[in-house]
């Protein structure tokens, strides 16, 4: 009897010990076959943080919705802070950054000139270049906020043949560096072999890092910025879309949990990609690695390493991502890996009609859900982006549940998750210029701690950089939120009508339409802006009408000045019209009750459209009636105030420049500008057939759409609005809304032809 008491005191003693070990996050080797090859390295280079502490299970996916859209706690917030390689010197933008230097609560960027000699790698120059293309940009160092290298620093791999030698000497004799104040440091790569610590080799002083695979014991919260990890071949601009539309239902897919990678056998590494096997079925988890790569890689293949690249070489990568629901992200020699972007996009294979026009050749297989597995990873923008709504985050110890918690996740969620990694991979990460951008408007929300964006800004369409807070910081006033706050906007329009033509005649076609918009019930204010380079006329030549009516002088020619953000514009609707439109009071009434239900875009009479021209490989532009179209012009037209400010205040200098040089194009920009922040298209709502001949002037001989230059110049501007926004945004349309069918129940029909406003 004692010597069962003995035996049942030792069980108990070692189910107890076991325990402990559990909690306090010891590792014990995943793989059946014991310890990897890397483990002389593993000593001082765990693949587990020394500070891990307990294991966290996977999240509870039907508690992460919430209600708090101004709140969000990154990971690293989570975590107690742990002293690292950077966070020694306790640097946070209260202690380490001048403020005064961001006068009159401007945030300018300032780029050090390139110095003769220095090679600079194509994906550095990529970031330079978006910095100095953005509105960001300024010449002058004494209007600066913020300093960017023109020595590379993107990688600081010792054996990398983009590695900058000499670099800690190069950086302290600039006469701006000032100990790193103000500097922000880009950087994908640090350390190498064996270690690849996060150190940079030389001293970043008092300056901010953008940097990929940032550690959450490393990062300085609310200073450095996590950045994705991406490939050379990133594009600068454009970037693909998000395919997500093309297939919503059903969510689930041939596999249902993917990866293929590299298996590392020497050095640090990721125990998690040796153990993959374990979980592997060959149906729907289907997780490859390969031996083959290296130099040397035979010398320490093991007995596992034929079997893996055998398997390995079965199947295509492409199509395994689009076909897949979950998307495998395990840490590789770093934190990072190119695993994540690919991911998040859901790489598409693309079928080229010629050297510009390519197609997505699984364009319904996009939108793979990551599952995240690196442990003290940093998740790129977690300080602004909450990817418990996009991700699948879970703890690299607990491998072996991976394949029942992605099966346990319901469709619906599945679902949510797809839409929102298509919006994130759009919106933040499908071009070097976005993740430049991005990083810079964060740094701008901490600069200017009063305008800063909420979460939900953030975390829902149109996104961050959409959404610019100098207009305002409440949700409401973005026609964005309406729906989503339960509000709706003011139903008055304010009308502007821009005029080029001398006021000579009472019966001009100007005093007829001022005095049918100002009838409106809907109509509050009639703004003429005066853009005619003759005097302004009396006071008394102008008709009496029942809203009050305020003439603005604008520059002769300057077009760019009908969408100038006024102060005398209250109203959430601006109507913009033409001198020479034709509009009846009803027309105008009909069209302002369309756009009150679709306040986010651009509502309107005359329609255009795009095309893409194969003989001359460049995007055209058409005037023919046709059933579908891209555009809805300004001179007749709808839409919400905020997107004055965003044309003057969003868009180069270069792009209005070239409009108000031109006396042309600004109502296709302001088209470009609105779709490419809501991905779609305007709304056409039906006309007066006369307006086929009539409408826009274009009886008159004499008028500037019957000239074959003006029409060329637009064909040209249409190229080189695609080229800046790096993708063709306008969105074709077969959609009319006519004032005997709209909100009648016939309407309702609508709805089983969705796909007929995304041609």
């Amino acid at each position: 009897m004692q010597a069962k008491k003995r035996y049942l005191f030792l069980f108990s003693t070692g189910a107890c010990l076991l325990l402990l070990f559990y909690i306090g996050g010891v590792h014990v080797p995943l793989s059946r076959e014991g310890t990897s090859q890397g483990d002389e390295h593993r000593h001082s280079n765990s693949l587990w943080p020394h500070n891990m502490g307990p294991l966290q299970p996977f999240s509870p996916f039907d508690q992460l919705e919430t209600e708090d859209y101004n709140v969000h706690i990154s990971p690293r917030q989570k975590r107690d802070v742990v002293p690292g390689i950077y966070t020694e010197k306790g640097c946070r933008m209260e202690s380490c950054f001048d403020f005064s230097k961001c006068k009159n609560n401007k945030f300018k960027v300032y780029v050090y000139p390139q110095q003769k000699g220095e090679k600079i790698s194509e994906s550095y120059q990529n970031i330079l270049s978006s910095i100095e293309g953005s509105r960001f940009y300024t010449s002058d160092p004494g209007q600066a906020c913020l300093f960017i290298l023109s020595l590379d620093t993107l990688d600081r791999d010792q054996l990398s043949p983009q590695y900058v030698h000499n670099l800690k000497t190069k950086i302290q004799n600039l006469p701006l560096w000032n100990g790193g104040k103000n500097h922000i440091i880009f950087n994908l790569y640090s350390g190498t072999w064996p270690d690849y610590t996060e150190d940079l080799g030389f001293d970043i002083g008092e300056a901010m890092l953008a940097k990929a695979s940032i550690s959450t014991e490393n990062l300085r919260p609310n200073f450095d910025v996590s950045i994705p990890l991406f490939s050379k071949e990133h594009p600068r601009t454009g970037g693909e879309r998000g395919y997500l539309k093309y297939n919503t239902i059903p969510p689930f897919r041939k596999y249902m949990l993917v990866f293929k990678g590299k298996r590392y056998l020497t050095g640090i590494g990721s125990d998690t990609r040796n153990a993959l096997y374990h979980v592997h079925n060959s149906e729907d988890v289907v997780l490859l690695t390969t031996c083959k790569h290296g130099k040397d890689w035979q010398k320490h293949k093991d007995a596992r390493c034929d079997r893996d690249n055998s398997e390995y070489d079965r199947y295509d990568y492409r199509e395994m991502l689009h076909n897949s629901t979950f998307c495998l992200v395990p840490r590789g020699r770093r934190l990072g890996s190119f695993r994540f972007l690919e991911a998040l996009q859901c790489v598409c294979a693309h079928l080229c009609v010629c050297a510009c026009v390519c197609v997505c050749a699984f364009p319904a297989q996009a939108a793979c859900v990551p599952v995240m597995l690196s442990n003290g990873w940093e998740l790129p923008f977690s300080e602004i982006i909450d990817w418990n709504t996009a991700a699948v985050i879970g703890d690299e110890r607990l491998l072996l549940q991976i394949p029942s918690t992605v099966h346990s996740i319901h469709q619906d969620r599945i679902l949510s998750l797809r839409q929102q990694t298509q919006f994130l991979w759009e919106a933040y990460f499908s071009s070097v210029e976005r993740i430049v951008l991005t990083t810079l408007e964060i740094l701008q929300d901490r600069v200017l701690q009063q305008a800063s964006r909420s979460s939900l800004m953030w975390n829902s369409l149109p996104g961050g950089l959409f959404t610019l807070p100098q207009y305002s910081t409440y949700l409401g006033d973005f026609p964005f939120y309406y729906a989503k706050l339960g509000i709706k906007p003011l139903p008055k329009f304010t009308a502007v009508i821009h005029t080029m033509t001398p006021l000579v005649s009472q019966s001009q076609p100007i005093i007829k339409l001022l005095v049918a918009v100002a009838k409106s019930q809907y109509c509050a204010k009639v703004i003429v802006l005066w853009n005619c380079d003759k005097p302004l006329p009396a006071k008394q030549r102008w008709p009496a009408t029942l809203a009050p009516v305020v003439v603005i002088e604008g520059e002769s020619k300057v077009m760019s000045s009908r969408f100038q953000p006024y102060d005398t514009i209250s109203t959430d609707a601006v109507l913009s019209l033409d001198e020479d439109t034709v509009l009846s009071t009803t027309e105008v009434d009909f069209a302002f009750t369309v756009w009150q239900s679709f306040p986010e875009r651009i509502v309107g009479y005359p329609a255009r459209s795009h095309f893409w021209d194969s003989n001359k490989e460049r995007w055209g532009y058409t005037s023919k009636w046709t059933n579908d179209y891209s555009m809805v012009l300004t001179g007749a037209a709808i839409y919400h105030r905020y997107y004055n400010h965003l044309y003057t205040h969003y868009l180069p200098t270069s792009l209005k420049g070239m409009v108000d040089q031109l006396s042309n194009c600004e109502d296709i920009l302001m088209n470009f500008l609105v779709s490419a922040v809501t991905k779609l298209p305007p709304i056409k709502v039906t006309q007066k057939k006369q307006y086929k001949e009539t409408m826009m002037g274009q009886s008159s001989r004499s008028s500037r759409w019957a000239d074959p230059d003006h029409f060329a110049q637009r064909q040209t501007c249409m190229n080189k609005f695609a080229s800046w926004f790096g993708t063709m945004p306008l969105v074709h349309s077969r959609m009319r809304l006519d004032p005997v069918l709209f909100k009648d129940q016939v309407s309702i029909l609508r709805k089983k032809y969705r796909d007929i406003e995304r041609l």
